[in-house]
């Protein structure tokens, strides 16, 4: 199983997290991010976003539970936010299985209900503060 564990003191480090966060998934485009309220999953995967050339604004699908971003090469990413599902069967009723097999990045918020779902080969990634407020990412293909 592949791992890897990044660290970021700062925000201003979060290019180059989101940048060997695409290359450590490689060909993997579900990426599944973890992390209590306020860890910085939004921020990270809007970064994300911009290093996969994002023309549009990431902002949170919060309330849309899913966003659709297009890039620089007319390709689209998804952001989805599960925060708010109570059931999966919420993630069948907005197409889940249509995002996770087309191809496209499929950024997630809140993966827990879904990831029985999920298809072998995601990357997750659990975002952790140590004592001193550094970002600590863990990096897995499940």
């Amino acid at each position: 199983m592949k791992k890897l564990i990044l660290e970021a003191p700062s925000l201003s480090d979060l290019p180059v997290i989101a940048h060997k966060i695409i290359k450590f998934a490689d060909d993997h485009r579900i990426i599944a991010f973890n992390g209590k309220m306020g860890a910085g999953k939004t921020t990270l995967i809007k970064v994300i976003c911009e290093e996969l050339g994002v023309i549009d604004e990431a902002s949170s699908p919060t309330f849309s539970i899913v966003n659709e971003y297009i890039t620089e090469d007319d390709e689209s990413i998804y952001h989805f936010d599960f925060y708010r599902l109570k059931k999966l069967e919420e993630a069948y009723d907005i197409g889940i299985e249509e995002y996770l097999y087309s191809n496209s990045y499929c950024l997630m918020e809140w993966p827990g209900l879904i990831t029985s779902i999920l298809p072998n080969g995601y990357v997750s990634v659990n975002i952790n503060e140590d004592e001193k407020g550094k970002r600590i990412f863990k990096l897995e293909i499940i």
